[in-house]
């Protein structure tokens, strides 16, 4: 199974948190890209891949800028995302209690409506905790992938 893991990010943190995840699914012998969501269309999605998307949250709750482009995308054209299948992962402050984790929200929810189904619950990274964002995303998909290999 080829995994593509996709990043949107304002600050740097979802892009550091998807190379350590890169990284890591690399030292279990398993395929990996990574792309930033500002340089990924929507037509590349496939039903051969396992997309691991981590979104940071922005300002109010808004998607980050890089992951602009495809959720307008993902909005305007509406594909049938139908067999495409996906990991999220948030990332985000408790201290902005009504807006925390809501770009990986977002993303989500505009995901399942085009009919992609989700793996897994939703990663969570609270940049209050001081956890190593990396750290915390490859705990959370290791739990993923026993999902994945439960399903097979």
């Amino acid at each position: 199974m080829k995994i593509q893991v996709l990043f949107g990010t304002e600050s740097g943190n979802a892009e550091i948190a998807a190379e350590d995840l890169a990284e890591s699914i690399r030292n279990d012998n398993q395929e990996v890209e990574v792309h930033d969501l500002s340089s990924f269309s929507i037509a590349e999605l496939q039903h051969d891949s396992l997309y691991v998307f981590l979104c940071s949250t922005y300002g109010e709750g808004e998607l980050p800028n890089t992951a602009l482009p495809f959720y307008a995308d993902l909005s305007v054209v509406r594909p049938d995302l139908s067999g495409v299948r996906y990991a999220m992962f948030g990332l985000g402050d408790t201290f902005y209690k009504d807006t925390y984790g809501q770009g990986a929200t977002k993303l989500d929810d505009k995901l399942t409506e085009l009919g992609a189904q989700r793996t897994g619950e939703i990663g969570r990274y609270d940049a209050s905790s001081w956890e190593p964002v990396g750290e915390g995303a490859v705990v959370w998909f290791a739990g993923v992938l026993e999902g994945v290999s439960a399903t097979r």
